[in-house]
């Protein structure tokens, strides 16, 4: 599983140079924990919302469409925690971390449209709760 590895990357090459510069670490490690609590909680909340239904493979498991909680303001909140978190870390670790999430990013933005493909196939209410939950990942933003 590419993301497991990509995850585990991420935080192997937070331990090795070239670190942020002096003059913005700090400010950095402040911003980037922050960001890394808020989006492991929303990450956390989302798994426990999906209770039965959760599972790290795009085919969903048919134990009903989940769209309380997180879900109500993105249609992938685990996806979206995720990112928060280790983009939140990277800020935290360096340059090298920060790459490796903007490819599990990427990544993940790729799965989550094989995943919408699936739960349109399996739910048929899926399209009325895109069109009701219009951001994939970010409040506001994707």
């Amino acid at each position: 599983m590419a993301q497991f590895v990509l995850m585990g990357a991420i935080l192997a090459v937070g331990l090795v140079p070239p670190d942020w510069p002096q003059a913005a670490q700090r400010a950095l490690t402040v911003v980037g924990a922050v960001l890394a609590i808020a989006g492991a909680s929303f990450a956390v909340w989302a798994g426990r919302t999906l209770g039965r239904s959760l599972t790290p493979f795009p085919k969903p498991v048919a134990a009903g469409l989940v769209t309380g909680g997180p879900f109500e303001i993105v249609r992938h909140p685990i996806y979206g925690g995720g990112l928060g978190l280790f983009a939140g870390y990277s800020m935290f670790a360096g340059v090298p971390s920060l790459v490796l999430t903007v490819c599990l990013g990427l990544l993940w933005a790729g799965k989550l449209r094989v995943e919408e493909r699936l739960l349109t196939a399996v739910y048929d209410g899926y399209p009325a709760y895109r069109e009701r939950v219009r951001r994939r990942l970010i409040p506001f933003v994707y």
